[in-house]
């Protein structure tokens, strides 16, 4: 059985910085993608970031370019979302997600398991 576990979530003040963990057990880590989403309160769920299986290819949606960056280390089965220069725009809960294509990433579809979520909270 396929699961994530993301945490790493909190509160801070805008401006400053939060890395989210993601780590993934019961499947060949490597062979997938990775996507980290977010969801406001009063919003639907939205595409953060994604990275395939190698690490070699990244996406990025286009509010969050620039400040945040995703990675992964498929030794330790995670996957990392590194947040910059928080705005309080970036409050929402934040979800990771596993997929088996390598494109359309962008699309919550495209994702088989999802992880609990972690809340992240900006302070102005």
């Amino acid at each position: 059985q396929v699961q994530l576990v993301e945490s790493g979530g909190g509160l801070v003040q805008a401006g400053g910085s939060l890395r989210l963990s993601c780590a993934a057990s019961g499947r060949t880590f490597s062979s997938y993608s990775m996507g980290w989403f977010r969801q406001a309160p009063g919003k639907e769920r939205g595409f953060v970031a994604a990275i395939t299986g190698s690490g070699g290819s990244t996406y990025y949606a286009d509010s969050v370019k620039g400040r945040f960056t995703i990675s992964r280390d498929n030794a330790k089965n995670t996957v990392y979302l590194l947040m910059n220069s928080l705005k309080p725009d970036d409050t929402a809960v934040y979800y990771c997600a596993t997929s088996a294509w390598e494109w359309g990433l962008g699309q919550s579809r495209r994702y088989d398991v999802w992880g609990q979520g972690t809340q992240v909270t900006v302070s102005s």
